[in-house]
Order: C-alpha cells, then sequence, then structure tokens
C-alpha cells in the first residue's frame, strides 16, 4: 500500500472511520486543541470582573455604528460608522472588539491564545483562539449592548485621499447587525434575499434598514469605491477566486458545495478593514516602534518567467509581470477570459506566500507600503499584539518590543497560520474524495465540466469548478493511440485529436487515493469508446449511462 505523504515528505491526514470521525481525525493529526485546560476556562469565566475598570474611554455609544457579517456568523469583532467633521470632510471609524482588555499578558488566557494563534474553521466546527465567553460573548459586538472597543478614525478629503488618523480605546453599543445580504440590496436598492436561510433554519432579518442606516451604508460604500480604486491605480492586484463552502448532512457526509459571493458588500467591509489595518501599522511603523508586519513579498522573477512561459503556450499575452501596475493591468483585463480560473491558478501559484514578519514591512499583493493585522483580534494573535503595542503607544509612547521576541512570535504565528490553513484544506479534500468515492461505489457516475490546468507526459491535470477540486486524467485513459507529449506549446496529441491548458471537457471520477491524496478522472465517452472489451468489462464504477452533474452547493 502506498505510504501517506506528499511531494514535500509531509504526511497526509486520513478519513476517519465514519463522515462524522473526520474532523476529531484531521484534529488529531495536526494537534489541534480539543478543549480549553480547566484554568484557562476558568478565567474566561470570570473575565467580565475586568468591565469594572474599563479605563478612560471614548463614549460612542450614541453614534450610529453597525457591523456587517455572513448570515451563520456567531461573533462580530468589527463595526463601521460615518459620519462628518467640521470642514465636510467623511471620518471613517471601524471599531474593533477590544480582546486585550481581558486577554492580560501572561495570563493562562494569553499564554492558550499564543499557542493556539488562531481560530480553525471546519464546515459546522470551529477550533477557536478563544473561549466562547470571550468570543461569542464579551467581546462580541452583538447589537444593543454596551462593548469595549479600540476604534481607529480616518479623515478622507473628497478624493478619497486620507488626511489624518486617529486611535482611541471606546466603548460602543451596536445600533444594527446587517448581514452582507441586506448591505448589498440598500447597494442596489432591492430587498434582500438570503440564500438557503430557510433551509438552514436561520431566521431572515426581515426588518428593512432605516433611513439612516441606508445612507451611511451608501456612504461608506462611495468611499469603499474610490479607495478600491485608488490600490488598483497603485498596482494592486485584482485576483478574486470564488471561495466556496462545502455543506455536510447530519451523518457528515458533503452534500454539495456552496459559492460564497464575493460583491459588493463584501468589497464594502474590506476595504474599511485594509484601511484600518494600514493606517494602524504607519502610524506604529513610522514610530519607530517594530510590529509583527502582515508581510506579502515581491514575486520570484524566475517565477514569474515560468507563469510568462506558462501562459504564453495557451496563447495569453501578459506582458513584463515584474512591472507591478502591468502585472494588476493583466489581471483586469482577464477577468472575462473563459481560461480566467485557469490563468488565476497559475498566478497564484507564482506567488509568495503573505506571512508574519518582524523586520520587513509591506504588501505586494495589496500594493501597501505599511500593512498589519490589527481588525480580528479575537481570532487572530498578531491581531492581539497590535491591539497591546497601539494601546502603550497612546498611553506613554512606548509599545516597544524585543526584537528577538518579535521575531519569535512572527515565526510561531506564521506557522500556525499554516498549520491550521492546511487542517482546513485537508478536511474539505477528505470530504471531496468521500463524495466522488460514494460515486464510483454507487455505479452512477456523475459529469463534470472539467478544464485542462497542465499538461505533462504522463498525461493532463483537470480542475474541476463545480466541486473545486483537480485530479488527473491518465494518458491511458485519453486514448489507446501513442500520446505524444508536445514540450514546446504543452500540447498532448494522439490519433488526430490533441488537448491544450484551458480545454473544456466532460469527466467522471475514475479513481480516488486516499493515501496519496491523488482523483483519476475519464473523459465521459472515452471509456466506453475506448475501454470496453478490457477483462470484458468496464473499469469499476463507470457505465454507459450517466447523468449530468448539478452544482450543489482570494488573493
Amino acid at each position: 500500500m502506498a505510504k501517506d505523504y506528499d511531494d514535500k515528505g509531509g504526511r497526509f491526514a486520513q478519513p476517519g472511520k465514519t463522515p462524522l470521525d473526520d474532523i476529531p481525525a484531521v484534529m488529531k493529526f495536526y494537534k489541534l486543541p480539543k478543549a480549553f485546560p480547566r484554568e484557562v476556562q476558568e478565567e474566561a469565566d470570570r473575565s467580565d470582573s475586568f468591565l469594572k475598570d474599563a479605563g478612560k474611554r471614548l463614549d460612542l455609544r450614541k453614534k450610529f455604528i453597525f457591523t456587517c457579517d455572513p448570515v451563520t456568523a456567531r461573533d462580530y469583532d468589527d463595526a463601521l460608522s460615518l459620519e462628518k467633521d467640521r470642514r465636510g470632510r467623511r471620518v471613517l471609524g471601524v471599531h474593533i472588539a477590544d480582546v486585550s482588555h481581558f486577554v492580560r499578558p501572561g495570563s493562562a488566557l494569553d499564554r492558550e491564545a499564543y499557542k493556539r494563534s488562531t481560530s480553525v474553521y471546519f464546515p459546522g466546527k470551529v477550533v477557536p483562539m478563544l473561549p466562547e465567553a470571550l468570543s461569542n460573548g464579551l467581546c462580541s459586538l452583538v447589537p444593543g449592548e454596551d462593548r469595549l472597543a479600540f476604534s481607529v478614525f480616518m479623515t478622507y478629503d473628497k478624493s478619497g485621499k486620507m488626511v489624518a488618523a486617529s486611535f482611541a480605546k471606546s466603548v460602543i453599543r451596536s445600533s444594527a447587525r446587517f448581514t452582507y445580504e441586506q448591505v448589498m440590496s440598500v447597494i442596489n436598492g432591492a430587498e434582500p434575499e438570503i440564500k438557503g436561510a430557510k433551509r438552514r433554519r436561520i431566521p431572515l432579518f426581515a426588518k428593512p434598514p432605516s433611513k439612516t442606516a441606508a445612507k451611511t451604508i451608501r456612504a461608506i460604500n462611495d468611499l469603499a469605491r474610490q479607495l478600491r480604486a485608488a490600490r488598483f491605480a497603485e498596482g494592486a492586484l485584482d485576483l478574486e477566486v470564488p471561495e466556496t463552502e462545502v455543506v455536510l448532512d447530519a451523518e457528515g457526509e458533503m452534500t454539495g458545495i456552496v459559492s460564497r459571493p464575493y460583491d459588493e458588500s463584501h468589497q464594502m467591509v474590506e476595504e474599511c478593514m485594509v484601511a484600518a489595518n494600514e493606517a494602524v501599522a504607519k502610524e506604529l511603523w513610522t514610530n519607530g516602534i517594530k510590529i509583527l508586519a502582515r508581510f506579502h513579498g515581491t514575486p520570484d522573477p524566475e517565477k514569474l518567467l515560468m507563469l510568462r512561459s506558462e501562459l504564453g503556450a495557451i496563447g495569453v499575452k501578459c506582458g513584463n509581470l515584474e512591472n507591478r501596475k502591468v502585472f494588476a493591468q493583466f489581471l483586469q483585463t482577464i477577468k472575462r477570459n473563459p481560461l480566467y480560473p485557469t490563468i488565476a491558478t497559475m498566478v497564484l501559484r507564482s506567488m509568495k506566500r503573505a506571512v508574519y514578519d518582524a523586520s520587513e514591512m509591506g504588501h505586494f499583493g495589496l500594493a501597501k507600503r505599511f500593512y498589519a493585522h490589527f481588525t480580528s483580534p479575537i481570532r487572530r494573535y498578531p491581531d492581539l499584539t497590535l491591539h497591546r503595542q497601539l494601546a502603550a503607544y497612546l498611553e506613554n509612547g512606548k509599545g516597544r518590543v524585543p526584537q528577538k521576541l518579535l521575531e519569535r512570535w512572527a515565526a510561531h504565528t506564521s506557522e500556525r497560520e499554516e498549520i491550521a490553513t492546511e487542517a482546513e484544506r485537508s478536511l474539505l479534500e477528505i470530504k471531496k474524495y468521500r463524495l466522488l468515492e460514494a460515486e464510483i461505489d454507487s455505479r452512477t457516475p456523475v459529469e463534470y465540466e472539467a478544464v485542462v490546468s497542465k499538461c505533462t507526459p504522463f498525461g493532463c491535470f483537470v480542475e474541476i469548478p463545480s466541486i473545486a477540486t483537480s485530479g488527473l486524467i491518465h494518458i491511458s485513459r485519453l486514448s489507446r493511440s501513442f500520446v505524444r507529449f508536445n514540450e514546446s506549446d504543452q500540447t498532448l496529441s494522439a490519433g488526430g485529436r490533441s488537448w491544450r491548458i484551458g480545454d473544456t471537457m466532460k469527466v467522471t471520477v475514475d479513481k480516488v487515493d486516499y493515501s496519496q491524496r491523488r482523483i483519476d478522472f475519464i473523459p465521459v465517452g472515452l471509456s466506453e469508446r475506448n475501454f470496453r472489451g478490457r477483462k470484458g468489462k468496464e473499469p469499476k464504477g463507470h457505465t454507459p449511462k450517466t447523468r449530468k452533474h448539478t452544482k450543489r452547493g482570494r488573493f
């Protein structure tokens, strides 16, 4: 039996005995914590005692402040507001839950939060960084309740240029909780429609936004449009890759995939968070205080040359990608290209991974000179450290942390983030593999639309957009004739037929190998024509009769 190793020498997590055991199996494999230690839980349960000493704070409870989150959200750690100053300039307020007030340095809560460093998100389950008493309680900016926050105020002129920024510990009372669907309905001037709400038994938020809310939302969105346009003018990468959410039934079986929209409501919130992250990072870094920057380095020239070559093989001209603005313009031009999903995947593979860094500053993808994470202290430890440094800086001009300690934090939190990402991806893969294996066992193969993403001497790799997965079509499944690989144009050919990157075809699953994390597909129509007669029968899981697949369901 093949060993469960990947091409980097690491091991793969294996599925549980039953679908319900998959999450525990993945958690065990990646050594994710099952529960909070008793000492930590008890400390969290006593955290409300800190409310008696909230310290000097800016009282914003009478201001119109709202949250915007997914309909399924359980905690709300960021809120928005917008007002005008005496000169008529817009003042955007980004209000973040003041987790640092409850999680004190050196406490049991702090040690456990550092150990975890990040929350891990599985379908239907979260492995949180902080206990529920904080994440869903004291630190959740629920409407109608007084909450402690850390506020960032950014003043913008008519052109959308930030001309001033200030920061303050505050107390807020969220006026409303909106969903992305509701905010999008305000932007579009239509009634909200929350897909799947009835099926998931999630209550609809039928009460429409007030006139004040609608006016504020539209004003913030107008500002967000300016901020977004300015970022792209500076060479930010507009690489929107649709995110997907796996839907599980009560038995833990995958029943489909839902595509997560990335519409203007999401962009509005994102631009506000990016602006706050940048403002805090710039304030501290330019005043000589080193922090855990969210660093995204410039791509290696060699990888960009390779990307250019791969794009050229499929007939896509991209220009000099080492020029940031050329790179950004190229991404804008391919939005409507039918090969966009394939091109986006190729571009992402050429990029460096964003990490936490204690000595370098800058974010290539966002085109930001100063950038750090500040807006999610409930689920990310680097955000919590930034809150503490900003608080100390505002109080007495301090906030400096020994460089060696920052470097240790950077390495640890980057590692924990990577582990969390791998665990989440691993669980999703297992669920998809179970789905495809069930199709083989049922002998009723589902037809999927596939896009060729790469050609090699041993076959072609394909992407399956409807289930957000990929696999291989081996040359033995492409044709019974000799299959030739042409390295110059990256194509495969046999019997008067050829396959190249970007080609589409209907496929069905041929084989699922958990150990090697590999899925083999076979083109529809070729199974019967090319392979009937091998030992007198079709390969397992494939019959001439097929049914069309129905969809079940960023950088």
